[in-house]
């Protein structure tokens, strides 16, 4: 017991986690602190410390009930709502609805706690976005994009996708994650000053600037992006649109996207790339219109 005294408390908490695993990890955390309070190698101030990050640190390797994404989803979505004002056109958002609400069934998750819902939003960039548990955005900008039904649904398709592969919701966790370190880190040098804790302090804000950077402007990563298009492709296919309308789609966005605009440009792979994923995957060729389709889109964006 004297030689496991004699290391750094840091490396004891850090051998106590990776023993104790996700689940009980906030009482191993909390049973290392006592640990080095008692040894003399922290302060009980510090101890306390650690045990208050304990409780977010464990939370945040923990699988959110669809309740709690739920609501994480409406707590995002007053975010976006707070810079992009709804489109006040009813026929238009009942339509995008009805064709939300039919892919939404060919996903593997055709149904959330609170349900999908979509909106227009009244902005002219090209964009669109899909908060936790079916929540989904897309701006009146992102129709230039789609001047057919089967390249809205391509839109709508990806955006469900990840929603299914809770793209948005991993990255809240990772968020809590480092929340909950900075907490550590903060109350850490409190008790002990310095220049290695300052350092330490200093890492954890770069990581958290380095998240809400990856969120707010580049939005997910690559790999993220071309699962959403793949597993788009299936939905698509599993309600009867044509998956050739998602590589249309981008090919009328790569005409339209300059590098450095705001929306699609700036948080998602390049258009062409995206084509270049999906090679293999879809079959090159032309989609074939249906004319009652191209008449309910007509008009459901008349007024836009």
């Amino acid at each position: 017991m004297k030689r496991l005294f004699c290391l750094p408390f840091s490396i004891l908490l850090a051998l106590a986690v990776l023993a104790g695993g996700c689940k009980t990890l906030e009482s191993v955390v909390a049973v290392s602190a006592d640990i080095g309070s008692a040894s003399g190698f922290i302060s009980q101030s510090h101890a306390e410390s650690v045990k208050k990050v304990a409780k977010p640190l464990a939370g945040s390797f923990e699988e959110l009930t669809p309740e709690q994404e739920h609501y994480l989803g409406r707590a995002v979505s007053a975010e976006i709502l707070v810079d992009y004002e709804p489109l006040d056109l009813p026929a238009a958002n009942n339509y995008l609805n009805m064709l939300g609400q039919a892919l939404a069934l060919g996903s593997d998750r055709p149904q959330t706690f609170g349900g999908y819902r979509f909106l227009l939003i009244d902005s002219p960039e090209i964009n669109a976005f899909a908060a936790p548990g079916g929540l989904i955005f897309v701006t009146y900008g992102m129709l230039d994009c789609c001047p057919t039904e089967e390249a809205l649904a391509a839109v709508l398709a990806h955006e469900i996708a990840h929603v299914q592969l809770q793209h948005g919701l991993r990255a809240i966790q990772t968020a809590r994650l480092t929340s909950a370190m900075t907490i550590l880190a903060t109350e850490g040098a409190k008790t002990f000053g310095g220049d290695a804790l300052a350092e330490l302090t200093n890492a954890f804000e770069e990581s958290i600037g380095d998240i809400v950077s990856t969120l707010v402007v580049n939005g997910y990563s690559s790999s993220q992006e071309k699962d959403a298009d793949r597993l788009a492709v299936t939905i698509l296919e599993r309600v009867g649109y044509d998956p050739k309308a998602l590589v249309q789609m981008l090919e009328v966005m790569a005409t339209l996207v300059r590098s450095g605009d705001s929306g699609f440009g700036s948080t998602h792979p390049t258009p062409r790339t995206r084509i270049d994923a999906l090679r293999g995957i879809v079959s090159a060729g032309s989609v074939t219109k249906v004319p009652v389709r191209q008449e309910r889109y007509d008009r459901a964006f008349q007024e836009i």
